[in-house]
């Protein structure tokens, strides 16, 4: 899955903030496109909730490996995982 990484040290966006911006480099990006799961560091969720439970202990989180087994094609991710959204393509 390709990363767009955003780095915004100097404006700390919130999370309605930050998924409007992701969804339009996703749309820039690719096209018609669908969120398929995001990750919120500060409040610790994530959605779909719960894919981590499974992944404890492992090195890839729960919201990535449920994007990359649906089609994920970007993650945009903000400041180093204090947001990550994935999105992948309608058209495949």
């Amino acid at each position: 899955m390709k990363t767009h990484h955003i780095n915004l040290p100097e404006i700390t966006p919130d999370f309605n903030a930050a998924i409007k911006r992701a969804t339009a480099v996703a749309d820039e990006q690719l096209g018609d496109n669908m969120l398929l799961s995001w990750y919120d560091r500060e409040r610790d969720m994530e959605s779909p909730a719960h894919v981590s439970e499974c992944h404890e202990g492992c090195p890839i989180k729960g919201f990535w490996d449920y994007a990359l087994n649906r089609g994920g094609a970007l993650a945009v991710d903000f400041d180093e995982g204090r947001f990550v959204f994935c999105f992948r393509p309608l058209a495949d």
